[in-house]
């Protein structure tokens, strides 16, 4: 086994795809641009799912990249040895080109090729679908392994559950995947499996063979074009590579977990009750530089991905002044940002806007730290009159929960302030709330951002086109060129826009966007969509984030005079199919970013 470090693991990934006739893309950025269902980009597939519903791909039919991800689902499992909010996804994928008999045997080279990966063949173990009433046994992919000197005994059939991928939503691309596992041969019994939780087998790769769609009446009908969707965590890989027992100790995280031991003046492992504290701190941190640092940049807020970064870094600086001790409310000057600063060196070579933004990020997290700094002072002040109105010796499970809900204090926080005055704080309770608070959090997402497809549905696309038509009216009658959009949330009810604006837009203002926008629908001119570079696109005035990384080429959608702007999601045929629209809302997202809220009528 080759023991490489993570540029290598990229270089190497990219380059073996590049030999297979592949086109390399860049990272899309960490927020969706036509997803409004994830408040991030969650695996390699998202950016791409209308090229996975058969749009053509201005690159072609065969891509490879190394993708940035978020996932805070599991937040709490963060500081064991493989959790992490944010997270590298190497991927490839086969739009309608190859499929099983290509991509497994590209699989099985990578890993056990000397060349590559040059992983031992008696330590992979990989599973297929075992098949039901919607999809028959994956027979063909398990012949394929065999074929590949993958004896039978390691070649396990599992369900649903396992061997499945797929919608992430209620609708969308899915279908059958075989998985690749280390085997590290500690079975706990003889029925040991990948479904086993005994942590024999890790999971290393993953190939999605995309062959349905699952409709809103949960049926599953053969897709136009099958696709190959692949995933390799980049984290997890370099943890078996480089032979450490955590995602932790590999080269990606060893300069930021030395930056939390001198900003804390404590050591990573001398004491096993902190091990998990400087792996959160050091994960939080990270995710939250990629956040800000990236090219649609997040900043702290009270909703949606702004909410995320803020309960991030706040998490972050908790566990920080945990560690600290005796400054537990009050560290005289900001050590966070030492580690921020390890967390761009680390990075910066593979993610120059990192470096870029590094003056914007340092900014952004000294403000949210102030912040919370005032928060925790205003809840000490709200600790104070709780003892003293206290009927007893223990704080109540509610009142230790709008402690930490309200103010930002963590349960040990509370029980050590609580100690100090005598005092007993009922936990059990409070871990009652908890509960109840989360589960209701998760509902919510799930009703919000129900998986990781975009709804393709006419109205959500007449509301996508109908964003387009408003950006360029607002930098028409606001006469701004700096008027750009940091984000959106479309729904088949509504379209939500973000931009960049210093003040409120006045009624007269609005009035005139509105006009702007139906004189366009009224004049039903087609939608024409043409493939250029970026720079040819920009030459000819497209609207686009210019800080995203594009592909080579790009597509570029123009509506008569009224719109030109670059863009991968779906779109009408002509304005007139849009119908009449109306602004319902303009208001404040956060310090220098304006929202709109809009409805086709």
């Amino acid at each position: 086994m080759r023991k490489l470090t993570s540029s290598e693991l990229r270089k190497l990934w990219l380059d073996f795809f590049a030999s297979k006739q592949h086109a390399i893309i860049p990272s899309a950025s960490l927020i969706p641009e036509n997803d409004p269902t994830v408040l991030f980009t969650t695996a390699g597939m998202h950016p791409l799912v209308p090229y996975l519903l058969g749009q053509p791909h201005p690159s072609g039919n065969r891509l490879a990249n190394v993708q940035k991800c978020v996932r805070t689902g599991d937040i709490d499992e963060v500081g064991d040895s493989s959790h992490c909010t944010f997270f590298e996804m190497l991927g490839n994928w086969s739009l309608g080109d190859y499929f099983k008999k290509e991509m497994i045997p590209w699989s099985f080279e990578f890993l056990t090729s000397e060349k590559y990966l040059g992983i031992d063949i008696n330590r992979i173990a990989v599973s297929v679908f075992e098949g039901d009433k919607d999809a028959p046994k994956d027979t063909e992919s398990a012949e394929i392994w065999e074929k590949l000197g993958i004896p039978k005994d390691r070649i396990f059939y599992l369900g649903k559950k396992h061997n499945w991928w797929g919608p992430a939503g209620l609708t969308g691309p899915c279908g059958p995947d075989t998985e690749m596992f280390i085997d590290f041969g500690r079975s706990c019994s003889k029925n040991c499996s990948p479904a086993c939780d005994c942590g024999n087998y890790l999971e290393i790769w993953n190939d999605v063979f995309m062959q349905y769609n699952k409709t809103a009446e949960g049926n599953f009908e053969p897709l136009k074009q099958q696709n190959v969707d692949t995933g390799m965590g980049l984290e997890r890989t370099l943890c078996i590579l480089q032979g450490v027992k955590s995602v932790y100790e590999t080269d990606l995280f060893v300069p930021i977990i030395s930056a939390v031991e001198k900003v804390t003046n404590k050591k990573y492992g001398e004491v096993e009750s902190e091990i998990r504290s400087f792996r959160i701190i050091a994960d939080h941190i990270r995710t939250s530089v990629f956040m800000i640092g990236d090219p649609r940049g997040i900043v702290p807020s009270n909703v949606d991905q702004g909410y995320v970064l803020r309960r991030l870094l706040r998490r972050a600086i908790r566990f920080i002044k945990q560690l600290v001790g005796e400054a537990l409310l009050g560290i005289p000057h900001s050590p966070i940002l030492e580690i921020v600063k390890a967390v761009i060196s680390v990075y910066e070579k593979a993610y120059p806007e990192l470096k870029q933004n590094e003056n914007q990020i340092i900014k952004t997290i000294g403000d949210e730290e102030q912040k919370f700094e005032k928060a925790l002072s205003a809840g000490l002040k709200e600790f104070d009159k709780l003892c003293s109105y206290l009927q007893g010796d223990t704080i109540s499970g509610k009142a230790s929960f709008r402690l930490y809900d309200t103010f930002g204090f963590p349960l040990e926080m509370t029980v050590e302030l609580a100690s100090e005055r005598g005092l007993k704080v009922n936990e059990e309770d409070f871990a009652l709330r908890m509960q109840e608070h989360q589960q209701k959090s998760q509902l919510g997402a799930e009703k919000k951002f129900a998986g990781g497809l975009a709804d393709n549905s006419e109205m959500t696309t007449n509301l996508h086109t109908a964003t387009h038509l408003m950006h360029s009216a607002l930098k028409k009658v606001l006469k701004d060129d700096n008027v750009n959009q940091k984000g959106s949330n479309i729904t088949a009810e509504r379209l939500r826009f973000d931009f960049s604006f210093g003040r409120p837009v006045t009624k007269d203002e609005l009035a005139l966007i509105e006009e702007e926008v139906n004189n366009a629908i009224k004049a039903d001119v087609a939608i024409e969509c043409s493939e250029m570079t970026a720079d040819e696109a920009i030459k000819k005035g497209a609207i686009g984030l210019f800080g995203d990384k594009y592909d080579q080429k790009v597509k570029v959608y123009k509506m008569g005079d009224f719109s030109l702007e670059i863009c991968g999601g779906p779109h009408a045929t002509r304005t007139g199919a849009l119908g009449v629209f109306k602004i319902k809302k303009e208001e404040s997202s956060s310090a220098g970013v304006r929202r709109i809220k809009a409805v086709l009528i």
